[in-house]
């Protein structure tokens, strides 16, 4: 069966304005998440294991290891949390463990970005 090119080309459209959506909202995400982490109400949540933590961390950032996140939900409830590691991947399970937990919390990714953010002027 052959697809007609108009059929193509709307196909086309279609995926070109799907993925535009996408960027869009991330680009939010980022906008807001800059807010966020430069904000003195927010808790920085290092989710690193202690070792990392002490070799470097952001500013201001208290390290929560994510395999002890759960036994401290109490702590971080009522307040606007970011969580970040090296490569985002803890910090995907943290944002998951968090929200189940009904923290208000945010995706600051990386201990990279977080910093990169904080040095923004």
């Amino acid at each position: 069966m052959k697809l007609k090119i108009g059929t193509l080309v709307l196909i086309s459209l279609f995926a070109l304005n799907s993925c535009k959506t996408k960027s869009t909202s991330e680009n939010t995400i980022k906008t807001n998440i800059r807010e966020v982490v430069k904000s003195p109400e927010t808790i920085l949540v290092d989710v690193r294991i202690p070792e990392q933590y002490a070799e470097e961390t952001a500013k201001g950032a208290v390290n929560i290891p994510l395999a002890e996140l759960q036994n401290n939900i109490d702590t971080l409830k009522g307040k606007k949390v970011v969580v970040f590691c090296n490569k985002g991947i803890q910090a995907d399970e943290a944002i998951e463990i968090l929200q189940k937990n009904g923290v208000e919390v945010y995706d600051g990714t990386t201990l990279k970005n977080v910093k990169a953010i904080q040095q923004e002027k």
